[in-house]
């Protein structure tokens, strides 16, 4: 027979978490359309930095009743400044690849040869590759939860052991996820071929390139060394609160990926900002 406490309880979970994931998607589009900025970005965003305030006051305390030493604290502090600094650095940071537009007619006016240029970021992919390689980390765990009493040899529950955050495995995966996902992302999401053909009908060419076809594998050679950089960068920033933790025995508030939206959202808003002044 069911159990109908049991059952109730399961089905006005699942209706509220449902309820409460379509109502913060339309906050987002509501948010979004009005011209504030990403708003599923910016309540992540929110989210997060609303717990900062309690975590610092944690830290205080502790450093008040001599848990945690101020000097290390100071250090942690400068730290997360210096990690902000260098993410606004490169988030901003662009690779430009020059392009002359030919001498040209548009209806009846005739435009001058001109340069311009094609602005690449140095993380193409954001936060994405981050956010897909947290959760397939976690997927071995919820294995062992389904299947982990079935399991006589221990596999699972040795494997998500060694998957733990901090452990050399996990260190190791996570960094070749993140890796293999930012020149996924990139090639899921930019066409260099279109761009090529884009350029090669409005008449524009990249110097010393011809068009077309050797376009394409250039602008996919330049994206490539800067995914390179990119994901390199990434990694070090999703692994610097592990670092915090293993080497100086303190949890660090902000993750990497924490940091990134934090960073990116804010950078969004502030540009938005000036255009609208």
């Amino acid at each position: 027979y069911l159990d109908i406490p049991f059952v109730s309880f399961y089905i006005s979970t699942v209706a509220s978490v449902v309820a409460g994931t379509i109502f913060l998607m339309w906050l987002g589009e509501q948010v979004s359309e009005r011209g504030i900025g990403n708003g599923i970005s910016i309540i992540i965003a929110i989210s997060i930095l609303s717990g900062m305030p309690g975590a610092i006051g944690q830290a205080l305390e502790q450093s008040r009743q001599g848990d945690l030493n101020i000097l290390l604290l100071i250090g942690i502090g400068v730290l997360a400044m210096a990690v902000i600094a260098a993410v606004v650095f490169i988030e901003r940071g662009q690779r430009r690849i020059t392009v002359n537009y030919a001498q040209r007619q548009q209806g009846r006016k005739m435009m001058q040869a001109q340069a311009s240029h094609l602005p690449f970021k140095v993380n193409m992919a954001g936060v994405i590759p981050a956010i897909f390689a947290s959760t397939f980390l976690l997927f071995p765990q919820s294995l062992t939860q389904w299947f982990g009493q079935g399991d006589p040899s221990g596999f699972l529950q040795s494997l998500t052991l060694a998957l733990n955050p901090g452990q050399p495995l996990y260190v190791l995966v996570f960094s070749a996820l993140i890796i293999s996902f930012c020149f996924i992302w990139l090639a899921l999401t930019f066409n260099t071929r279109e761009v090529a053909d884009n350029l090669k009908r409005s008449g524009a060419y990249i110097p010393g390139i011809r068009p077309g076809e050797q376009t394409s594998n250039y602008i996919d050679s330049v994206l490539a060394r800067l995914t390179v950089f990119g994901s390199i960068y990434l990694t070090l920033i999703c692994l610097m609160p592990l670092a915090l933790i293993n080497f100086a025995g303190v949890s660090f508030y902000l993750g990497g990926t924490s940091i990134l939206i934090i960073v990116v959202v804010l950078m969004d808003s502030l540009f938005l900002d000036a255009l609208l002044q």
